[in-house]
Order: structure tokens, then C-alpha cells, then sequence
């Protein structure tokens, strides 16, 4: 029974790694237009202000002043990277899950 220990341990931080991605990781109400993800200047030119939303999954949802939103997909997070993001936030918690089924972390 214990050879799938490590896929079922895998399988519960996968779970936990997608419900953390949901999470806010910041707020930025700026009008700059070099931010790291943004290719879209033209939303912050001429002093205009936009509300950027950045998930834990590297998802950005942008909100323009006039209400439309705009979600910039370019770095998200998915399978292994995502994993690797979540357990690099959470190590002791992953550390702790994984130690009470006698698995390894790496």
C-alpha cells in the first residue's frame, strides 16, 4: 500500500496548490506603464489609472477606470510550476503534510 503514498501525498499538495493560486498576492492602483506583465501602455496613457489584481497564480486582472477589466494570462501558473510556487510559499506546511505520510521533500 505504501508505493502510492508519494502520488496520493503528490496529488494533495496538487489541491492545495490550486486552491492557494485563487489567493490575492497583491493590490497596485498605479498609472505606470512598465510594469513586468503589462503590454498594454495605452491603458495608462495620459495619466490614466488602472486597479491591478494579482493572483498567487500569477494571473493579473486589471480594472480601467471606466469599469472594463482586462486579465493578463502570460505567466500563469499551471501542474509542476504552480506546485513549485505553492510549496516555496507554504514549505513548512507541504513539509509537515508530507513528513505524517513518511515521504520525502526534496
Amino acid at each position: 500500500m505504501t508505493q502510492y503514498d508519494e502520488r496520493v501525498e503528490r496529488q494533495r499538495i496538487k489541491i492545495k496548490a490550486e486552491d492557494w493560486a485563487k489567493g490575492v498576492k497583491t493590490l497596485h492602483a498605479h498609472s505606470l506603464s512598465s510594469m513586468w506583465y503589462d503590454d498594454r501602455p495605452e491603458d495608462t496613457a495620459d495619466g490614466k489609472s488602472v486597479f491591478d489584481k494579482e493572483y498567487n497564480n500569477g494571473i493579473v486582472e486589471r480594472t480601467l477606470s471606466n469599469g472594463e477589466t482586462y486579465v493578463f494570462r502570460k505567466y500563469e501558473l499551471k501542474g509542476d510550476a504552480l506546485i513549485s510556487a505553492f510549496t516555496q510559499n507554504n514549505w513548512k506546511k507541504v513539509f509537515t503534510l508530507a513528513t505524517r505520510c513518511g515521504i520525502m521533500v526534496h
